[in-house]
């Protein structure tokens, strides 16, 4: 199974490339942000320099600039990320090597 096939990746990868392209303030890198300790521990590269502090405010901040759902939408982003998370955890379990 590869990263692009695990639940939520669709905002965890781009996310990703956005943080090594210098871009902190997207939805996805804001996602990573908040996560990162788990990513990290499961054996995702993330470029530490480039997280942003707080970045679940940051996050839903974010979301209210331009949606009227907020709440709701900040709620299923974070079960996004929990699922890629839950997932990449239990594929490092199995694998030694991600990539």
């Amino acid at each position: 199974m590869e990263l692009n096939e695990l639940p939520g990746s669709e905002l965890i990868l781009p996310g990703l490339e956005d943080l090594y392209q210098g871009r902190n303030n997207t939805i996805g890198s804001l996602l990573i942000s908040i996560a990162s300790i788990r990513l990290t521990a499961a054996g995702l590269d993330i470029p530490q320099i480039s997280l942003v502090s707080e970045p679940e405010l940051a996050l839903y901040n974010y979301l209210q600039i331009d949606r009227d759902d907020a709440y709701s939408y900040y709620n299923a982003l974070l079960n996004s990320l929990n699922s890629f998370c839950a997932a990449i955890e239990l594929k490092s379990k199995y694998q030694t090597c991600i990539y």
